[in-house]
């Protein structure tokens, strides 16, 4: 590739579709708690489910200082809309009959605090996230998929144990910043975004760009991308709409495998 890079806005591209709009905030938290549910399943699927260990959350659209969440100890493949709790700026559960994480609590609630735009955030223990955590670096532009994190995520070095004070939970916002996600060492990732299939999808291919990091430098010196270069491709693929975007097949596929998710 030669001479000055271009950026081609995925809004230019026609008939890309758009995130919904809603009515109602009513139809707008359906539709939330149905995407978190969906998020589970996928997150299931792709092994990203450990023990106990994991949430998505998504902000509700009325009560913008609670969020929903998964109930603690519920398999992410069981999880439908219908079983998601509300929880309020104090950690306490005011919809919903199941336990509340309070790692999920702690973490989750600085975040939605710290970043107004943030919709939906999710952290788990993925195998590759986790093993790239162990290294403490950020990941390096050398792959396209890749360069949508270039010079747009963070890392949270202070692990002490399970993070159960809200304290700790404010310094992981302050790692994660104004970024779409953050690797928080000897940990994992958390990856947010204006929309919960954005958060969601960011979290799934940062882990898959933790892994080819880890394959190709078992295997060699990998070749990085130039900055100009990563650059524009983290402008063409890591952008909300582009991540919004890159979630709809998966999300097609498990709602027509899995359409008990939505109850």
């Amino acid at each position: 590739m030669s001479g000055s890079p271009t950026t081609v806005p995925p809004t230019s591209v026609p008939n890309v579709p758009q995130p919904p709009k809603f009515a109602t905030p009513a139809e707008e938290r359906l539709h939330r708690k149905r995407m978190l549910a969906a998020a589970f399943r996928l997150f299931s699927r792709f092994g990203f489910d450990e023990g106990v260990a994991g949430h998505i959350t998504a902000r509700d659209p009325e009560r913008l200082d609670h969020f929903w969440v998964n109930p603690f100890g519920m398999h992410f493949g069981q999880i439908r809309a219908s079983d998601l709790i509300l929880v309020n700026h104090a950690g306490q559960v005011v919809e919903g009959k199941h336990a509340l994480n309070g790692a999920a609590f702690a973490i989750h609630s600085q975040i939605h605090a710290a970043r107004p735009d943030v919709v939906a955030a999710a952290h788990a223990h993925s195998m590759y996230g986790k093993s790239w955590a162990a290294l403490g670096r950020l990941l390096d532009p050398i792959t396209q998929d890749a360069c949508a994190f270039y010079e747009d995520h963070g890392l949270f070095s202070d692990f002490t144990g399970v993070v159960y004070e809200t304290s700790e939970g404010e310094r992981i916002a302050e790692a994660l910043g104004a970024h779409k996600a953050a690797i928080l060492q000897n940990h994992g990732l958390i990856t947010v975004g204006e929309t919960v299939e954005e958060a969601a999808w960011w979290f799934i291919t940062m882990d898959r760009s933790c892994q080819a990091q880890l394959l190709a430098e078992a295997a060699g010196v990998p070749v990085k991308i130039d900055h100009s270069h990563a650059l524009v491709t983290r402008q063409q693929i890591g952008n909300h709409l582009a991540g919004w975007f890159q979630f709809q097949p998966l999300l097609a596929r498990i709602l027509r495998d899995e359409p008990d998710l939505r109850d």
